[in-house]
């Protein structure tokens, strides 16, 4: 008897605490879509790059003779956002050749399906993040043992066609475009940067959009040092970063690179592409990222 009454207890207490982490997940998602995924008019970064993104989960388009690139970061619902981004420029959503992304979150691939429906374009995706982006998200091991959040429908967005699956280092090519893949790892296995020359006027100019370097949603407690991988992730990605020529600092976040402000300072520049030639805030951004990342591996590797 005292037996089934635990059992009861227990029964109670999971569902009571399953019930608090859905209506904390519906929140948070709904703070998501909400607050980072607004529209906002797109612009000119520099040359033939514009920012076609919300105000403050990003979509880059680079545009070029042959076809064009559109690194569209976001949920299902910016998809619509980004296209009419894209038309307000004067450009036309079926010219887009190849999408790519930074990684496998809803809200940052989310849109991927929708836009490679408007335009036919060839979806790109890392090898480690690909089979979760296959299945619109499901079975996503960087959410550690949060991963059962993967396969409620609130949290999955529509699959994409997966045409390409590609290493670190791949450059993809739309005629004279070329951008180059860093699969920068620790937010999620196959998180992405991206580098590319931007030709403004008689100037050549590398944009590098750093994906996202926050700590991972989840970690499960596998192994005597479930930490290491990441602490060896993150370690390697923040090398690669620093050793990339950046000029124009870009994100997958707005608010990581200064959109807003630099959007601002175009009014009395020489140059309105000059704000975005940010290599200080470019190191500072990896610097910063790499203090939380140290703050957090520290703080959970002395939790019991």
């Amino acid at each position: 008897m005292h037996l089934l009454t635990k059992r009861r207890w227990m029964v109670l207490l999971a569902g009571v605490v399953g019930t608090l982490a859905v209506v904390a997940g519906i929140k948070w998602k709904s703070a998501i879509d909400h607050g980072g995924q607004m529209p906002v008019e797109p612009f000119r970064i520099a040359g033939n790059l514009y920012y076609v993104g919300t105000n403050d989960i990003t979509a880059f388009l680079l545009t070029g003779s042959e076809g064009h690139v559109l690194i569209g970061d976001g949920r299902e619902a910016s998809a619509s956002m980004i296209i009419e981004s894209i038309a307000k420029l004067g450009f036309n959503i079926a010219d887009v050749k190849v999408l790519l992304n930074s990684h496998p979150h809803f809200d940052h691939a989310g849109a991927l399906a929708a836009l490679q429906k408007a335009s036919g374009a060839e979806v790109w995706i890392s090898e480690p993040d690909a089979d979760v982006v296959a299945v619109g998200g499901a079975g996503d091991h960087s959410l550690g043992p949060w991963m059962f959040f993967s396969y409620v429908p609130l949290f999955r967005y529509p699959p994409p066609r997966i045409d390409h699956r590609f290493s670190d280092g791949a450059t993809i090519h739309v005629g004279p475009l070329a951008v180059t893949a860093h699969i920068t790892a620790g937010h999620t296995p196959g998180s992405t940067s991206w580098s590319f020359p931007v030709r403004d006027g008689d100037r050549e100019l590398l944009a590098v959009s750093i994906c996202d370097m926050g700590s991972p949603l989840g970690v499960s407690r596998d192994g005597p040092d479930p930490y290491l991988k990441f602490r060896t992730d993150f370690e390697r990605s923040f090398r690669t970063l620093r050793s990339l020529p950046a000029d124009i600092f870009l994100a997958s976040h707005a608010r990581e690179f200064g959109r807003w402000r630099k959007l601002q300072e175009r009014a009395n520049a020489e140059n309105p592409a000059d704000p975005f030639i940010d290599r200080t805030g470019y190191l500072s951004s990896i610097n910063k990222a790499e203090t939380r990342i140290h703050e957090w591996l520290a703080d959970h590797q002395r939790s019991p």
